[in-house]
């Protein structure tokens, strides 16, 4: 029974994504002038909707690991989960000297969750000089691992390349879970 319905979910789940396709063309977000920590403050905290006090924080978080990213991710996501689940999404993926590429994701996760969420998000992406070197799988843990002023972030990771993910959403989604994220140029139905 729960097969049929997870079944369910993945068919409908992309239809979902007709409003946020709309809103998108709409509402086109400003360039970022550099990828220097405090530009990446004020533009994450602008697009994602949060302050800039809590994006910030995370922000230094990151940066003091990893440094500034060689690329970022904005977009739009939706997931939902009942032990197993399912994230799709799609954004733009935009380099330091202009570049900017159109960018998809999905995954499949398993774990001790529930619920469902559409978010937001904006992605630190390191290590990554072409589109091509992101379309492949990344494993993490997913959730809202780490949760600041209201943004949840996580890190997925593949040999030398890092993306450390922060959403904002509306819904609820509670729990845990393994998976990974597969990045590609086209839009794809199969979370696999």
């Amino acid at each position: 029974m729960l097969n049929k319905h997870f079944a369910h979910i993945c068919l409908i789940l992309p239809l979902a994504f007709l409003p946020l396709a709309a809103q998108a063309q709409q509402n086109t977000p400003p360039q970022i002038e550099d990828f220097s920590e405090s530009s990446l403050i004020i533009a994450s905290a602008k697009y994602l909707g949060a302050t800039a006090e809590s994006m910030g924080e995370i922000i230094d978080r990151i940066f003091s690991r990893y440094g500034a990213p060689s690329a970022i991710i904005r977009g739009e996501e939706l997931s939902v989960s009942v032990v197993f689940g399912a994230r799709y999404g799609r954004g733009n993926l935009l380099f330091p000297d202009g570049r900017e590429y159109p960018i998809y994701w999905r995954g499949p996760s398993a774990g001790v969750d529930m619920g469902a969420s559409g978010n937001k998000s904006f992605t630190l992406v390191y290590n990554v000089d072409e589109p091509e070197d992101l379309y492949r799988r990344f494993a993490g843990v997913d959730g809202s691992l780490i949760a600041l002023g209201g943004v949840g972030f996580n890190y997925l990771q593949r040999g030398a390349t890092v993306l450390a993910p922060m959403r904002v959403g509306v819904g609820y989604q509670i729990g845990v879970s393994l998976g990974y994220l597969k990045f590609s140029k086209n839009p794809g139905w199969m979370p696999f």
